[in-house]
């Protein structure tokens, strides 16, 4: 697990920024945190490490889904309007979770229930109160780049 504390809105934008390019097409990031934990801003971090515009990023609570163009497109998820896993399926959301066309980033993934069981996910949890943030990394693969994330005043552990 990877541990990353950040101090305002725009480090934790810039760790998301940081560990951008360690994704590939295919990879589900499965976000976790309650309301306000920074998860649209981490994933406008995300967009704009993979080279898209993190001014179009916004929560697609209304929408559900909002997809944003980069050198890997990616595919923002908000769940939390739906009621369960059926609703998830009905939507054909599963087709874009496990399509491998971009990086897909999913709020409130706990709704989705079963459908990530098994699947090749990086959880990213993030927690905290007013401008502090912990962000706990689970099944990221490759590497980052922990020396931009220092030099932004970001603290990071690896606990392997």
């Amino acid at each position: 697990m990877i541990e990353i504390r950040t101090n305002s809105t725009a480090q934790t934008e810039e760790a998301a920024a940081a560990l951008a390019p360690a994704l590939r097409p295919g990879d589900l990031l499965l976000l976790h945190g309650g309301l306000g934990a920074g998860k649209t801003a981490f994933v406008r971090g995300l967009v704009r490490g993979l080279g898209g515009d993190e001014n179009e990023v916004s929560s697609p609570t209304f929408a559900l889904m909002n997809r944003y163009e980069g050198r890997i497109p990616v595919f923002h998820f908000d769940l939390y309007r739906l009621g369960s896993e059926e609703e998830v399926l009905d939507l054909g959301f599963d087709e874009i979770f496990f399509g491998g066309e971009g990086v897909c980033a999913v709020e409130w993934c706990e709704v989705a229930g079963s459908i990530f069981a098994g699947a090749r996910a990086i959880d990213v949890t993030l927690q905290g109160e007013g401008d502090e943030r912990t962000i706990l990394l689970e099944g990221m693969h490759g590497t980052f780049d922990v020396g931009r994330l220092v030099q932004h005043g970001i603290r990071v552990r690896d606990e392997g």
